[in-house]
Order: C-alpha cells, then structure tokens, then sequence
C-alpha cells in the first residue's frame, strides 16, 4: 500500500545533488520548482511572523513614547497574531518532517505497516485466542 518511506542520507544527498544540477542547467524550472517547495514556503512564513514581530513591537514602543493607547493595543494584537502564525507554520511543518526523519529500532518482532498499538495488541489477542482454541497451549 501507498506509504511515505524516509530516504536514507545518501539517497538525500543524490537528491540534492540532482536538484542542484536541474537548477545550473534550468534556472527557470529550478525557480517553478523551487517555488512549490514546502521548506521555501515555510522559511517565507517564518521571516514574515518576524517581521510582524518587529512591527508590533515598533508600534508597542511608540504607543509607549506617544502616550497613544491604540498604538499599543495595535502593537501587542499584531505581536500576538504574528507568534501565533510562526507557531502554527512551526508545527505544520514540525508534522511534515517529523515522520520523514524518524528512525525507530525495532526490537524483536518486525512491525506491521499501518497498524497502530491498539491494532496490533488486538491482533495478537486474536492470535492467542485462536491458538487457544485449537488446543496449542503455547504463548
């Protein structure tokens, strides 16, 4: 069945390699491509929240110099709303990456794709139980 399967790092690096190699032969595929590349879209998000971060602060600080009440609520509604938007892209991304990059030591029995614990604690109880019945008292 259809699964995302983590490349190892040398697979990476020929990937990359390849990348740099369309990008110096075609820049502007490497421009179409490059501009559907989730890690490009995150980066972008990530210096906007920035940059909202530093605008609100900016705001804050002439609320605080102006005496200017609006300036500050400003300010702190477009700081919060901007860490909000980094946190968010954050973990969005977080999410994406994470199960590319995890790499578990499987100790004893191989596991089953697409089964969760429960999945396979129920299938070993359903094992059990018809060895069970067929008189193989084993477990």
């Amino acid at each position: 069945m259809g699964g995302v399967v983590p490349l190892s790092e040398h697979e990476q690096r020929q990937l990359e390699q390849i990348e740099q190699a369309l990008y110096r032969e075609d820049p502007k595929f490497g421009r179409l491509v490059r501009s559907s590349d989730p890690r490009v879209h995150y980066k972008r998000k990530l210096v906007q929240a920035f940059i909202g971060v530093l605008i609100g602060a900016g705001l804050v600080a002439a609320g605080i110099v102006t005496r200017r009440v609006y300036f500050d609520a400003a300010g702190s509604a477009i700081v919060l709303l901007s860490l909000v938007w980094a946190l968010v892209t954050w973990r969005r991304h977080a999410a994406r990456v994470r199960p590319a990059r995890s790499k578990l030591k499987l100790v004893g029995a191989p596991r089953r794709a697409g089964l969760t614990r429960r999945a396979r604690l129920m299938e070993r109880m359903e094992e059990r139980w018809k060895r069970r019945q067929e008189g193989d008292r084993r477990m």
